[in-house]
């Protein structure tokens, strides 16, 4: 299989478990939106709102560097550029739910 068809594939399987999550995210942020601190952090306590957030941030990540890496491949037509924003892109989705999951799971 090449690349592109890999990538591809990865987008459309990243898209559609994103949905969900994004679902089960914006309903609970709806529920804890005018909370005060207590509840906000009795819900980000809870174990099962931990993981599924920490899936949701990785996805979410993995999902939209995918999405920006084919806009550099569109785009930038210097070789060296195009290497070097990938790179940053890629280790910036690496490092931003690092430390996020990180931050999430010492509360």
């Amino acid at each position: 299989m090449i690349n592109a068809t890999k990538k591809w594939i990865f987008l459309k399987v990243s898209g559609a478990i994103l949905v969900p999550l994004m679902i089960w995210f914006i309903l609970n942020l709806i529920t804890i939106y005018d909370q005060d601190y207590v509840k906000i952090l009795n819900f980000f306590s809870n174990s099962l709102s931990k993981f599924l957030f920490s899936i949701f941030i990785i996805n979410a990540y993995f999902f939209s560097a995918l999405s920006i890496s084919e806009v550099f491949e569109d785009y930038i037509t210097n070789e060296k550029i195009k290497n070097v924003a990938n790179k940053l892109l890629y280790t910036s989705a690496v490092a931003i739910p690092s430390i996020t999951i990180i931050l999430i799971t010492s509360i």
